[in-house]
């Protein structure tokens, strides 16, 4: 993006006036009307001075005597005028008034006092070197803190208003600034302070032609507040574990710490992990000193640590409560690729080492790296920021509306992004919000929604739109996370596979699109992860990691499974439970791993022409529900258990024509649990239960019967195997050659047979 050409005439330095008579003396009513309009410190008081002077004093010429007393103010209408006059002539503490910067009334008016030993800096706006260039003295603004860009001469956009910047932020006395108009900057600025706004009111900031970034620099942002890291790190081995979920850390000596102070702890690389890979890296407040060797900080870690792993305290005073509102941004850069834009491209905020920095009302187009870019920051809001259309969402880092590296008590609110990479990317962060946040155009696989990877936890999302994945980065990083909650979330692709530790989703629907997915993929982690009343397609549980303490459950779900879905995965051997959970559109649907799978008051629905349920599971359990044209077979890849009971109710016929069987051909064992269920086939070929060979052990007991076959073979029941059928009803069940009873075998005794 270009802006206006710059124009001389619009510099924040104005010219010395051609004749003082370009500033005529006003009568007294002017004179207070001037005043009011130039607003800043004092302003009041001034205009009750002027209220009650029969006569103010005039600009006088230059080398006039101008001001009678210091009392006496003098009235300029504009800040040419003021400098226009002889500073020789000027008693030390005369007051001036000055009704405009260009012409009276334009806003850029102001209140200013002479300082006669003043060798400040002329800087356009708060410190004012008159036209006869003195060594020695100096015009400086009467301000109450509140200050804009107005009072330095800009107007638009036409000049760069880098300097005003500078000089308003780099005032201490200054802790709001203002922008009323558009502006440009062509300058990326590094603060050090706090307990500043800056308000640039809804108006747009152009960055066109600004200064080239360094390599890989998320933080050449054009406003970038950083606090400063002091002192020596201190580093130490742990003595003994530190539990998770504590607040009291153990330190070598607690007298190198004070309450207060604010410090970034970081652990150690994870053993034979990925060279990024660390449990801990905040930047906590010391809350308490608790004895000699401990103390307590604001935050309960999220991973717990083994004695011997070291961490690293450094102390740091942090910028506090910098806060950016309210601004329009146009991202500078060629859109010539990836490699260019990171040294020509724009962004508005970054914060390092920061507390209590809020951002609002962003919204952004074309900028390279994060709108807003954080990195070891605590308790900050991001609100009703926007990105659109950024140069690249390919090159990593970049096209992000947010990224958080490092933080702690995060709250990200009603934002809004279009054809990025990330709204929100959360990396090693805790303890975090992103709530009614929607992100549109991600068809290129920008994901709106993002963790790193890097041990995060404690995160909430609700009621946010867009793709999504957590801890999706690489081993680098140890794609680890835990107790990630998303709630009320809608996207066409949701990918949560590696090393996620106790994630809870409720009513999370991942409906298909065809521009970027069209099967509606939604994969999670057999860790602990519970799934509430959500929705998908394509549905599978993984599992790379086994930390957590809870069940695996998917409660009151719906699912419509593409042909030959693995829907338990070989790596998993966690135990995982569906809950009155429907799936449509079985048709060969696998459940390799070997953890035992359980289906409570779920519906299962294939078609008639469609392949069973294909189970490897070490244990699959059936209680109640319906299993409609489909059916389960045992892949006896492994010893396995099938139970039925419930009131299962199993219907219809699938392309095996087998409700219940196992694979011919193996020598694994399988127990046949079946009690209280009720099988109706579809017509004579199919088989309620089919055992053609193998060792097993066969239980039926009051199991009801209608129409189709029974096949359990002699061959099934040899050696070993058991067979037990009884008290069971049969109505129109053809019985295939079964074995005969004997001392390992009963079909006869206590069945009805209709």
């Amino acid at each position: 993006m270009t802006s206006p050409s710059s124009s001389p005439a619009s510099s924040a330095t104005p010219a010395p006036s051609a004749s003082p008579s370009s500033s005529p003396a006003p009568s007294s009513g002017t004179s207070r009307r001037h005043l009011l309009r130039s607003g800043g410190v004092g302003a009041a008081v001034l205009a009750g001075a002027l209220a009650v002077t029969p006569a103010p004093a005039q600009a006088a010429p230059a080398g006039g005597k101008a001001g009678s007393a210091p009392g006496s103010p003098l009235a300029a209408g504009t800040v040419a005028a003021l400098l226009a006059l002889g500073s020789r002539a000027l008693r030390d503490g005369t007051l001036a008034v000055v009704a405009g910067y260009r012409t009276p009334g334009d806003g850029g008016g102001m209140t200013v006092r002479w300082d006669a030993g003043s060798t400040r800096a002329h800087n356009g706006g708060t410190t004012l070197r008159p036209a006869d260039r003195p060594a020695r003295g100096r015009w400086l603004r009467l301000h109450d803190g509140v200050l804009d860009f107005r009072g330095f001469g800009h107007f638009d956009a036409t000049a760069p208003a880098d300097d005003a910047l500078d000089a308003m932020v780099n005032d201490p006395a200054v802790h709001r600034v203002e922008a009323h108009t558009d502006l440009l900057f062509r300058r990326r600025h590094t603060f050090h302070r706090s307990r500043v706004v800056l308000d640039f009111g809804g108006h747009t900031v152009h960055t066109g032609g600004i200064a080239r970034n360094t390599h890989d620099n998320p933080f050449g942002a054009v406003l970038f507040f950083q606090g400063t890291v002091t002192g020596d790190p201190l580093t130490h081995p742990l003595a003994a574990a530190v539990i998770e979920r504590t607040d009291a850390f153990p330190v070598p000596d607690s007298g190198a710490f004070r309450v207060g102070q604010w410090w970034t702890v970081r652990s150690d690389e994870v053993a034979g992990g990925g060279s990024d890979e660390r449990e801990l890296q905040k930047m906590v407040e010391v809350t308490e000193i608790v004895d000699g060797t401990h103390i307590r900080v604001g935050y309960l870690n999220g991973w717990p640590l083994a004695a011997g792993r070291r961490l690293t305290w450094q102390r740091v005073q942090p910028v506090v409560g910098a806060e950016v509102r309210d601004m329009v941004f146009l991202g500078a850069g060629q859109d010539t690729g990836a490699v260019d834009d990171e040294y020509t491209g724009s962004h508005p905020v970054a914060y390092e080492y920061a507390v209590d920095c809020d951002v609002s009302g962003i919204q952004a187009t074309g900028t390279f790296w994060p709108v807003i870019m954080r990195r070891w920051c605590t308790r900050y809001r991001t609100v009703q920021c926007g990105l659109k259309n950024p140069p690249t969402v390919m090159y990593g880092g970049a096209g992000y509306l947010t990224q958080q590296i490092y933080c702690l008590y995060g709250h990200v609110a009603d934002c809004t992004s279009s054809n990025v990479r990330h709204l929100n990317d959360l990396t090693a962060s805790a303890y975090c919000q992103v709530v009614n946040c929607h992100g549109d155009g991600d068809d290129e696989g920008g994901n709106p929604f993002t963790t790193h990877g890097q041990y995060e936890h404690d995160l909430l999302f609700d009621g946010n739109s867009g793709l999504m994945d957590i801890a999706n980065s690489g081993a680098q990083w140890g794609n680890s996370a835990k107790r990630i909650t998303v709630r009320n979330h809608v996207c066409s692709w949701f990918t949560a596979n590696t090393k996620i530790t106790d994630l809870t989703l409720e009513n999370v629907h991942v409906l298909p699109r065809p521009a970027f997915d069209p099967s509606g993929t939604l994969v999670v982690n057999a860790d602990g992860a519970q799934l509430r009343g959500c929705t998908a397609s394509l549905f599978a549980v993984a599992q790379q990691s086994a930390r957590s303490t809870r069940p695996t459950t998917i409660t009151d779900c719906t699912f419509d499974l593409p042909a030959g879905q693995v829907l338990v995965q070989t790596p998993v051997n966690a135990p995982v439970h569906f809950v009155r959970t429907a799936f449509t559109g079985l048709d060969g649907t696998v459940l390799r791993g070997s953890g035992p799978v359980r289906f409570t008051g779920c519906r299962l629905t294939g078609a008639p022409d469609a392949a069973p349920l294909s189970v490897g599971a070490s244990e699959i359990a059936v209680d109640g529900g319906t299993l409609t044209d489909t059916g389960i077979a045992l892949t006896a890849v492994r010893d396995q258990r099938l139970s039925v009971t419930g009131g299962a109710v199993l219907t219809g016929t699938n392309a095996a024509g087998a409700l219940l069987s196992r694979a011919p051909g193996s020598t694994a064992t399988v127990t046949w649990d079946l009690g209280d269920l009720r099988s109706t086939a579809a017509g004579a070929a199919t088989a309620h239960v089919r055992v053609p060979d193998g060792t097993n052990h066969y239980t039926a007991v009051a199991a009801r019967l209608t129409g189709g076959r029974l096949t359990l073979a002699p061959a099934a029941f040899t050696g070993t195997s058991s067979l037990l059928h009884t008290s069971c009803t049969e109505h129109g069940v053809h019985r295939d050659a079964l074995p005969p009873d004997g001392p390992r075998v009963n079909t006869t005794t206590g069945n009805l047979t209709l």
